[in-house]
């Protein structure tokens, strides 16, 4: 995993980290609607590439793939 990747990953959890405390909120959709909101297609598709390819990430950033918007002809 390059070191971007790494950063990725680590963002995303600290993300995973805030909302798992938030109360009323679903932490992976919430996590998700963050990333879909900032992160470029390019980002989301990086990590979702990562997770994929099994990279170490909080549970929570695993399940908000599912709710990440990828780009078209992904």
């Amino acid at each position: 995993m390059s070191h971007s990747s790494d950063k990725l990953i680590r963002m995303a959890g600290q993300m995973a980290d805030f909302f798992r405390s938030q109360p009323n909120q679903a932490p992976a959709k919430a996590v998700a609607e963050h990333i879909n909101a900032f992160w470029s297609p390019r980002m989301r598709q990086d990590l979702a590439d990562h997770i994929a390819a099994g990279a170490e990430a909080d549970p929570i950033v695993r399940e908000c793939i599912a709710f990440v918007r990828l780009p078209a002809g992904t």
